[in-house]
């Protein structure tokens, strides 16, 4: 690298520890100017300033890094410092409002996102509306059918199966009553017997009565 150019990087190193006042590595001096100039081409800058007493050198181990000179800042007085300070709050409310409105903008992004879409939303309105219709028109030929049953014919029909359900249990108990008056005597097993006269039973064909 030219002369020139070693100048030139020396004058942004410089610049830029003082405007940022905090160290760095000469990689990451190198990564922060956005490789314009050569990483030997840096490294070699800030030994050179440093040796002039420009900037501060530090070594750490086998690490070096470099910061701005503080005793060739200039000083600040109470005042400013003040004036910084709030600034500083300032501008941390700031951020802090602005994050609040980023999140609320994400969570109104994501409701977006996870909601149905406009036309998804017209196809569903068509076809809810559709079978809206069709519940209507079959409740409307219901209510206007003149074959339908009334309370009297209801009742009728509740009382005649009320009474065929006890007559039901009342046969089925006076069956289980005399098969096991027959099984008493009977030297072979109830299955053989039901078998041998013809019983067939509800439990066979899953049947119960209604409660």
């Amino acid at each position: 690298m030219s002369k020139g150019k070693d100048t030139e990087a020396a004058g942004a190193v410089h610049q830029y520890l003082i405007k940022q006042n905090r160290p760095y590595s000469a990689t990451d001096i190198f990564s922060n100017l956005h490789q314009k100039y050569g990483k030997t081409s840096v490294v070699r800058v800030c030994e050179e300033l440093a040796k002039e007493g420009e900037i501060i050198e530090k070594i750490y181990g086998k690490q070096k890094v470099y910061c701005a000179d503080q005793g060739k800042l200039p000083s600040v007085n109470e005042n400013e410092l003040k004036e910084m300070d709030e600034s500083i709050k300032q501008l941390n409310d700031r951020l802090k409002t602005s994050r609040e409105k980023c999140r609320e903008s994400e969570q109104v992004l994501s409701s977006l996102n996870s909601s149905i879409s406009t036309e998804d939303a017209k196809i569903k309105i068509t076809d809810l509306s559709q079978k809206i219709k069709h519940g209507e028109d079959k409740l409307k030929s219901l209510k206007s059918a003149g074959n339908h049953v009334t309370e009297k014919e209801k009742e009728a029909i509740y009382n005649l199966h009320s009474k065929n359900m006890k007559h039901w249990r009342k046969r089925k108990r006076m069956t289980k009553d005399i098969l096991d008056a027959i099984l008493e005597g009977y030297p072979k097993t109830k299955k053989t017997l039901y078998e041998e006269i013809g019983i067939e039973t509800d439990e066979e064909y899953n049947v119960q009565l209604p409660q």
